[in-house]
Parts: structure tokens; sequence; C-alpha cells
């Protein structure tokens, strides 16, 4: 077997809700074999996995998977259930899996679900070297690759206090994502989103970062600010360390100036040459070191959260407890087995490592890592309490003294940090601290807050709520209203008109379109922006206060929603389009993959559906996509529409054409909105697909919460050539007129053929191309819809053949052309600017060209260079473009 790629959908997917992973999975020599065709392959999977014997499959109980291994079942499958065993035995658990026909015979695509991006993929290829080996008998280093798998796991993942800080966002039902493979989170979306970095806010001060960092003038401040801390001072050579232990004349602390997490901290010092060697550890970490008395007492660690103490935790030193029988050393190991220590931060509690300061703190206790300690004896490893050299925690935080958490609270605001941790060492914490019995020792950053959410001893304090509250106030907003657009022909017109009315609010909007992403009506990036990084893109700006987002198949395929759920959703139809693509067979494929755009609006969100497209008019039979309860809003051109009478009667609300009015319906009640002619867009009222797009950007406004007058208002200045650049865009051209659209399948020719049969006495000349990518009978369709549609036509080619060979799809077109309607003028021109360019210069007396292009701005140079004239309005052309309609 042989993997392709290994592709990441993010967010809500047409697999899963969830994110997911998709490998490509070539079987190669093993297609079309089953499971029980290989000799004892079943009892060695079996007994390298025994967990495989609860996996329900699509049985829906527990076995399922084994009756299928025996009745016979392709390796795809067989990879996908063993991927899913190991992230169980790896302790990153994924639920779902789904193994899928790809796009030839032995190639399947394999999804998992994932907790863990890094290691599900690790695991995915572990799973089919794992089947390869068993197939040919091999051993597999099960144990090895689980190890390892844990490992990547400790590297990648969320750490206890940035997962604490998602988990609680999500409760709140808080947006996020992560930006790297740190721990850097983004929370909300648009003028309400947030960076989180561990326990670093957006609100945090960088210069109470920087405070804190220097344990020097940090210790200063706190001096100014009469908060009781350690004497000290900065050395850069051991003598005038053992200098500063002479003066004082009482036990002192060796620490880098600027470290952090306890490293390179020696405490208890009482001799020159225990003073000598802690610098040598220290200034490993920092050139410059600080020496300062040592404080006699318990350690805690007294958290302060927007200037209020919110957790406090004993910190007690890293420590074995002997049973008679095992040396420190080996105490020390079998205390590293416990599940909830890992390296670093990964865990709860931290693995004790044997370093240079551990075994100078044993030799000044007199005992080394080969002693064996009595039962029950308690050894202790550091003078240091800190969580990160191994440490426990025990919950103190009903016990602080009133006097104890203002000094706390004082010590954060002098240094400027909204999450701060101090520490302090005092005789007891629930006592008020007496000037020269205690003080504080240091004052932190980003403090880890496991040891408040995973207390050895007492009670757990979430503390990553207070975090989240802080960030998001109650009640306070953490989303923008999101419109999401999607369907076949008139999804970018429709996403346009919708940015363009809500602009009219003020707001500034953020849109992502097949030409480009605009922030405030200004195009940040060109290029088909449709796709899940784009959405992103614009949901992560915190200029934008209302997105709307053209989503398209190839994004959600490929790679899923950039966003969890909207507060609109729209399906402007479903036309044969990308069949032959992404293994689309029918039209019901395009379906299930746009619908994902329907079930993704949020509960009591609105839905906006073309009752004109049949399949959209039955898609709410669909059981999942009843699941989330939301308005449905039906548009029509037909004001008599089946579908929609029943609705209204039901008292839904549609929206339809009526006496060349856009209507809004609730019940029996009808509301006029605007008149067709009144929309400049649609061409005097016979651009009968603008007038579709209208109503569902209409739909989606209203959804949105705006005044029927207010969108009447905007939508009448919505200009073809100004807001809608590529799109039924009209010019006059010499003695003639030229048309520029994007439509490139059957129902965008249709459509457009139909408007051109309203002109009266001209010639309308068609220049048609079909992208290369499509299925031969879409190809043959479209040709057929321009033969009967336009009265001459010229065939092109796009640049990009996408796979054909160049005049292979014009070949296809003018066959079918002309098997259509046999008389019909007709001639291929390869290059589209060409074939406009002769088109211009044949042109007769009034004549209409349309072009389909495939990129815009060549067409409009040629067109430039013939001095063509943007016309977007009919009404000052009337006398010599005369309207049938009209």
């Amino acid at each position: 077997m042989r993997i392709g790629e290994i592709r990441t959908l993010s967010g809500p997917n047409i697999y899963n809700h969830k994110p997911v992973l998709v490998m490509k999975l070539f079987l190669d020599d093993l297609t079309e074999t089953e499971s029980y065709e290989i000799p004892g392959f079943i009892d060695r999977l079996l007994a390298l996995l025994p967990g495989l014997r609860t996996h329900h499959c699509a049985k829906g109980r527990p076995g399922g998977f084994i009756e299928r291994l025996y009745g016979g079942t392709y390796f795809g499958h067989i990879v996908e259930h063993v991927a899913l065993e190991l992230t169980e035995m790896a302790g990153v658990p994924a639920f779902f899996g789904k193994t899928l026909y790809a796009d030839g015979p032995g190639l399947y695509d394999v999804v998992v679900e994932y907790r863990a991006e890094q290691t599900t993929r690790y695991l995915l290829q572990t799973a089919v070297e794992l089947v390869d080996s068993l197939v040919s008998g091999k051993p597999f280093p099960l144990e090895e690759r689980i190890l390892e798998a844990k490992q990547i796991a400790a590297k990648t993942e969320l750490g206890p206090s940035t997962r604490a800080i998602v988990d609680a966002a999500e409760r709140r039902g808080i947006p996020w994502s992560r930006l790297n493979y740190g721990s850097l989170i983004q929370l909300g979306y648009g003028k309400h989103r947030k960076y989180v970095q561990a326990t670093i806010s957006d609100h945090t001060c960088a210069i109470g970062v920087d405070i804190a960092g220097d344990k020097s003038l940090t210790k200063n401040l706190l001096e100014q600010a009469c908060i009781p801390v350690p004497r000290g001072r900065i050395v850069r050579k051991p003598q005038e360390a053992i200098d500063f232990l002479v003066n004082v004349g009482k036990p002192v602390v060796v620490k880098p100036l600027n470290g952090c997490q306890g490293k390179g901290v020696s405490l208890n010092l009482t001799t020159p040459s225990e003073v000598r060697y802690a610098f040598q550890i220290a200034v490993e970490y920092s050139s410059d070191v600080m020496v300062e008395e040592f404080l006699l007492g318990k350690n805690y660690r007294v958290l302060v959260i927007n200037g209020h103490v919110t957790a406090v935790s004993e910190r007690i030193p890293a420590h074995v407890v002997g049973d008679g029988k095992h040396t420190v050393a080996e105490l020390i190991e079998l205390t590293n087995l416990d599940p909830l220590r890992g390296d670093d931060h990964e865990k709860p509690l931290t693995r004790i490592v044997i370093d240079p300061i551990l075994i100078a703190y044993l030799r000044k206790r007199g005992r080394n890592l080969n002693d064996i300690p009595d039962s029950g004896e308690v050894v202790y490893l550091r003078e240091s309490a800190n969580l990160s050299t191994g440490g426990i925690a025990r919950d103190v935080t009903d016990k602080i003294h009133p006097d104890v958490a203002m000094l706390c609270e004082r010590a954060a605001r002098t240094v400027g940090l909204d999450i701060c941790g101090v520490d302090l060492v005092l005789p007891d914490i629930a006592e008020p601290l007496e000037w020269g019995r205690g003080g504080v020792i240091e004052v932190n950053a980003a403090p880890g807050i496991r040891m408040h959410h995973y207390p050895s001893e007492g009670q757990s304090r979430n503390v990553a709520e207070a975090i989240v509250e802080m960030m998001y106030p109650a009640g306070s907003p953490s989303r923008i209203p999101i419109i999401s657009v999607t369907g076949t022909n008139g999804k970018t017109t429709t996403t346009r008109m919708i940015g363009h009315i809500l602009a009219a609010t003020g707001k500034t909007i953020g849109m992502t379109t097949t030409d480009g992403i605009f922030i405030n009506g200004r195009c940040i990036m060109k290029g088909d922006t449709t796709g899940p990084i784009s959405a992103k893109a614009v949901l992560s700006d915190t200029l934008v206060e209302a997105a709307v987002l053209e989503t398209a198949r190839g994004g959600i395929v490929r790679s899923g929603l950039g966003y969890d759920w909207s507060d609109v959703g729209v399906i402007t139809n479903i036309q044969p389009d990308h069949i032959g693509q992404d293994g689309i067979e029918q039209l019901e494929d395009i379906l299930h993959i746009k619908s994902l755009v329907a079930e993704r609006v949020r509960e009591g969100g609105t839905l906006v559906l073309n009752a004109d497209d049949e399949r959209l008019a039955g898609l709410m039979t669909i059981p999942r996509l009843r699941k989330v309860k939301k308005n449905v809003v039906y548009f029509s051109l037909q004001p008599d529409h089946p579908l929609i009478k029943r609705y209204l009667a039901a008292n839904g609300t549609a929206f339809f054409l009526k006496n060349d009015w856009i209507v809004e319906a609730k019940g029996q009640t009808e509301n006029k909105i605007v008149h067709t002619c009144d929309i400049p867009i649609t061409m005097g009222g016979t651009a009968e697909f603008h007038i579709a797009n209208a109503l569902a950007a209409i739909a989606a406004c209203r959804g949105y919460g705006m005044t029927r007058e207010r969108i009447a208002s905007a939508i009448s200045t919505f200009r073809s050539d100004w807001h809608n650049p590529g799109r039924t865009n009209l010019f006059q051209v010499a003695n003639g007129y030229v048309m520029v659209d994007y439509g490139h399948n059957p129902d965008s020719f249709a459509a457009v053929s139909k408007m051109a049969s309203l002109w009266e006495g001209r010639r309308v000349t068609g220049i048609v191309g079909v992208p290369g990518d499509r299925d031969n009978s879409v190809v043959e369709l479209a040709a057929r819809v321009a033969a009967k549609g336009f009265g001459r036509l010229i065939v092109k080619e796009d640049k990009d053949l996408r796979g054909r060979l160049r005049g292979e799809v014009a070949n296809i077109m003018y066959k079918a052309i002309r098997d259509e309607v046999p008389n019909r003028e007709c001639k291929i021109i390869l290059d589209e600017c060409e074939a406009l360019s002769q088109a211009v210069r044949e042109m007769q007396p009034g004549e209409i060209i349309v072009i389909f292009y495939e990129k815009l701005e060549p067409v409009m140079k040629v067109l430039a260079l013939y001095g063509a004239v943007s016309v977007w309005t009919v009404e000052g052309i009337l006398p010599r473009l005369s309207l049938a309609k009209m």
C-alpha cells in the first residue's frame, strides 16, 4: 500500500463536524483483496490489536468490525479501524472514521477524526505500515511506535494551562482556533477577536511582562511600593556572590536574573563552596546572576487575575517516599511513572529530573541517589518548590488572609500584569504578614495554572474560566454576524450584493469572493478566495463587524469550513457543474457538499433557500438538517409557487417576484420592498437570474435584521460596473455592445441567453467555453444550451487546460453545437482575447457580443483598446437597446 497525501480539514466538513484528516490510500497489490483471503492475517491482527474486537463498525454494536473482518472487507477499511485503535492506545482517542472509494480501483480516502493533529497524522501512516507488515507476516514494533506517538503528542499538543483556557472558552460558546504548534490561540471573531498565549492575554501589558522578566527591577519596584522582598544584588562573578553571603550573614538564594520555571535556582546556601557551585549553575542560564537572602517559611503561589486573587497553592518541593527496598534513584523512577507526570508542562505534574542541583541538595542533606530510605520516610529532593522541577501543589485558596491577598494584588498592580503569579514565602498564609518574617520572592508573567486546576491535595480551582471571563465579561459578545453564501451560480453576485447592503449600515464588512478578499470595500487580496483560509483572514481582522463569505465547493471538499456557525446561510441553486471533480458524479453529490452551509446555520439563525430549485425545495426533508432549529426562508421568481403557497399557509416567510416587485410575505401579509427596474443590475428587469440573486440577498439581509426600507435604498445603488465587476457588465463598443460574464456552465449560458432573447432585433454572439476539468457530459450540455440560446457562436478555450489537450474541449463543444443546431453559425478561436477582438471587428450595428471569460483583466484590456464605455443602467440607452419586456 502507498499513501498519496494526508489533508487536514480543521473546520466542520462533509464527513464530520469535528476536525478530520483525510488520507489518500493506494492499495496497489491489495486492490479488491478481502481480509479473509490473506492466510493468518486476521489472527495476527487481533493478536497485536485485541482492542479491535470492541469496534462497532456499520453494525452499530461491539464486535461489528470483527464480523466484517471474517466476512470479508477491503484493506482501506481495515487501515481506518487500525488507525482508530492506535489513537486510543496513544492517549489521543478518535471516535469517528470513514473509508470511501476515491477516483479509481484500489484508491480510497481514509477519514479519521483527530484531537491531536500531528499525532494522528503519524498514526495514520503507522496504521498503513502495520497492516502491510501483518499481510506479509513480518513483526511490527508496536510499542516503539506508540511511544513515538506519545512523544509527538507531548511536543505538539496544547499543554494543561492552554487546554484549560480553550475548554473554558468552548463552554462559553466562544470560537477558538490554534495559530501555531505552540500555545498561541485566537478567541472570538472579527472585532471581538482576542489572542491568548499560555496565560498571556492580549490585555497583558508588554511592559509588565518585561518588568517581571527582570528580577532586579521587579524587586526595586516592589520595595518602592512598600512590599516586603528579600535583600539582594546582581553579580557577575562568584566571589561577589560569596561576599554577599558574608555580608548578610544568612542563608542565600542564587538564581539567573532572567530565569523561569525554577531553572538554575539554588536555595538555602550557607557556605562559600555552595554559593560558588550554585553560581556556576545559574550562569549557564544568564550572564547576570541574582543573589539574595533566603526566606524561611512555606512556599506559596498566589494567582491574581484582573486585579483579584483567584487561587492560592502551597507548593511542596519534589520528594519521594521510601519503601525500605528501593534507592532514591529508583524511587524517582517509580514516581515518574505516574501518568499525571510528563515532560515540561505537557501534563498536570512534571517528571523529576536528576540534575546537579538535585544532587547538590542531597549531598547537603548527607544523602545520595544510592541511599535506600526507610519505609514511609519522606526524602526531599530540592529546596525549590516549583512544579516545573517536580514539585506538587496543595490548594489553600480559602485560607489566605485578607491582608496577604491585598498585598499580592498590590504586587500585581505594581508590576502591571493582568494575569500574575505572585510567589511568597511565609510562615503561614492564613496569618497576616509580619515585616521581616517573609515576603514576595518573585512576580511572574504567564504563570502556569495547572497547579490550580490539578492540585495534588485540595479543591480544584477553575482559573481558566476567570481568565476567559476577564477577556469576555459575562454578556459581552465574542462573535460577529456571519452570512455564508454557496450554490452553483450567482453566489459571487449575491455575496457582493449582501456586502453592499450591509455596508449601508455603516459597519465595516469583511467579504470573501471568487475575485478576492475585501475589508470595508478595499481589496486586500486578489484571486479565488472562497475557501476556509480566506474566511479565517476576514474573521481574524479586528476591524470587521460583520462577515459575508462566499463559500465554494472546492474549499469545503478540500479543507472544510473556515467558521463554526453562521447566522445566515444562503444556497442560490444546485446545477450540473463540477461533475467529474473531487469524486462528484451527480447533482446529489454537489447538494451534499453545499448543504454543509445549511447544516452549520446556528440555532435561531436564518437559512435562505431557492424554492425554484427542486433539490433545494426538498432540502429540509433531510434529517441531519433539522437537528439544529433554524428559521427557513424560501425565495422564488414565481409568486404562485406551490411550495411558497404551502409555506405561507403555515405562517412561514418567503420572498418572491410579483408584478415586477420583490415582495416579502409572512403568512398572508405581503410587503413590497423594491421594484426590479430600480435595481440597476437587473438590466431593467430583463436579467431574471439577477432578480433571483437580489431575492436571495434581500432575504439574507432581512435575516440579518435590516429594515425593508434600508435594504431597498441600498440595493438601488448596486451598480454592475462598480460593485459587481465581471458579472453581466455591459459596455458600448463601436456601433454595438459587449457583455462580460463569468458563466461557465449550462445554467449560466441558459440564463444569459434568456435575457438576450428579450433584446429585440439584434444579433447576439456568444463567446463560450467550459473549464477542462468538467465531465464531457457537462461540456456537451453547455454547448447544446449555447447553440439554442445565441444566434452566433465562437468557441474559445481556457489557457488553463486542467489536464486536457489543447483544443480538446473546444472540439467537443463545436461538435455538440453542430449536432444541436446544424445551421448555427459557429467557429473555433481558442484564445479568448483573440476571439473577442475578431468578434468586435466583425460586429454588426447594434450587435451584442457576450463573452464568458476565464480571466477578466486581459478581456478588459481588449475592450479598452476598442474604446469601450461602461453602461451601468439601461435607462440611458433605451433608444438604442430595445427591451421586449418594457
